[in-house]
């Protein structure tokens, strides 16, 4: 039985489920509505669809939205984060079924009104980790499972976003903590929901430092990079002599979906990375307690020469070590962040899963690669998603609770930061501790 789908969020997050809808998918669902702030972008996607063989879809602006739910199955929501539970918990209550992108939501009181809704409503919720389901995180994943390390004591997980992709958050709204939650939330939500399937835990407690060191009007980069700064990228002087200008007139998708469109709601794509109003840190540090024992060491840098992460898991029959590049390089004059499907092992991409037990000899574990994004994890994501899990032994479809426990590690975080105290975690995990 094909479903009704709608999308609310017509950014560029929301074209891989399009495209799923369009293509490998279209015998799962059809595309029936469209809602956005922004008509151009919603005229965009019906061009999509319609260079597809297909009619145009009718298009809704927010305050339509309950008329946009007459017209769907299932709602997927790619807005920005700090709204996703506004339409997550409305879509909920009308009785129908929702696909959420990570984050889920950005603070603990939408949190708990996200879980009520999910709680009091039968329809599914789903979130979208595809991280679960690359390839070589699901070979983690197993290795732990079958007991080749034995119980795991500790972890140490580092992630470096370099100055092509670190540097977009700085950009875009995700700038802005009130909207995206800072990278604790909006990035690293990717990382905590890891650990927490990894390990099949829920975090305790946590305790961290942050700080804004590279970006931003008054940290190293915005000296490193000297003299006056453009406003934004488009239309600058020197476009090609400075690797932080963004120039989106020159990307297709960029231009048609943000610079054709910032007329309607006056949304700037490209601001300059060193600019006024940056509230997100670029350096994180964090510790995190597990409700089984185990002990994470994580940090997030987004300013690195190259990207990509590394992760050790100390055992008690030994030790795992996983290590990935997603980009060797960053070139000087290539701004625009590449999608990860592109990123192949030609260009420098490599990642080695290794794996010790006590009193042996260290040995590689080989990781199988499909098709696609993320070594084809983006198609199993898309699978489960639209066809369902079937049960899948390594449970990667994630719901409501799984968004919850990431979202609350960064929350806890950003709160630890800001206060210099651990805060702790109840109801495994999913609901911030009250403070005395």
């Amino acid at each position: 039985m094909t479903r009704r789908y709608a999308f609310v969020g017509l950014g560029n997050r929301a074209q891989m489920y399009v495209d799923a809808l369009l293509g490998d998918w279209s015998d799962t669902g059809e595309i029936t509505a469209l809602c956005d702030l922004n008509q151009t972008r919603m005229d965009y996607y019906n061009q999509l669809i319609t260079a597809a063989g297909h009619q145009a879809v009718p298009t809704f602006t927010p305050d339509a939205f309950d008329a946009l739910l007459e017209r769907a199955d299932v709602v997927v929501v790619t807005t920005m984060d700090s709204t996703h539970a506004h339409y997550v918990c409305t879509a909920l209550d009308a009785g129908r079924d929702v696909v959420v992108e990570k984050p889920l939501t950005i603070d603990a009181e939408s949190c708990e009104r996200i879980a009520d809704a999910a709680e009091r409503n039968p329809g599914q919720l789903i979130v979208t980790f595809n991280y679960r389901y690359s390839p070589r995180n699901s070979a983690v994943r197993q290795a732990i499972a079958d007991g080749r390390i034995g119980d795991v004591t500790s972890v140490h997980f580092e992630w470096a976003l370099d100055t092509i992709h670190g540097a977009d958050y700085f950009r875009r709204w995700h700038r802005r903590k009130h909207e995206s939650g800072g990278l604790l939330v909006h990035k690293s939500t990717h990382h905590f929901d890891l650990i927490n399937w990894w390990l099949a835990a829920s975090p305790q407690l946590v305790f961290s430092q942050t700080d804004l060191r590279f970006y931003g009007s008054e940290a190293a980069g915005a000296e490193l990079a000297g003299g006056a700064r453009p406003e934004r990228g488009q239309g600058s002087p020197g476009l090609g002599s400075d690797p932080f200008i963004l120039d989106i007139s020159v990307d297709p998708k960029l231009k048609a979906l943000y610079l054709d469109a910032e007329h309607e709601d006056g949304y700037i794509r490209d601001q300059d990375v060193f600019a006024e109003g940056v509230t997100i840190e670029d350096n994180m540090a964090v510790l995190v307690r597990y409700d089984n024992r185990a002990l994470l060491t994580y940090s997030l840098n987004a300013h690195s020469p190259w990207e990509g992460y590394r992760v050790t898991f100390n055992g008690t029959k030994g030790r795992l070590e996983l290590e990935v590049v997603e980009r060797a390089w960053t070139p000087p004059h290539a701004a625009i962040d590449p999608t990860a499907a592109s990123k192949s092992l030609a260009e420098g991409v490599s990642e080695r899963l290794v794996l010790q037990e006590h009193w042996k000899q260290a040995e590689e574990i080989e990781i199988p690669q499909g098709e696609g994004g993320h070594g084809g994890g983006d198609r199993l994501l898309l699978n489960d998603v639209f066809r369902g899990p079937d049960n899948d032994p390594l449970a990667r479809q994630a719901g409501y609770r799984d968004g919850i426990r990431s979202v609350l590690t960064g929350v806890a975080a950003n709160e630890s930061a800001r206060t210099g105290a651990p805060v702790l975690l109840t109801d495994e995990g999913t609901k911030l501790a009250a403070r005395n």
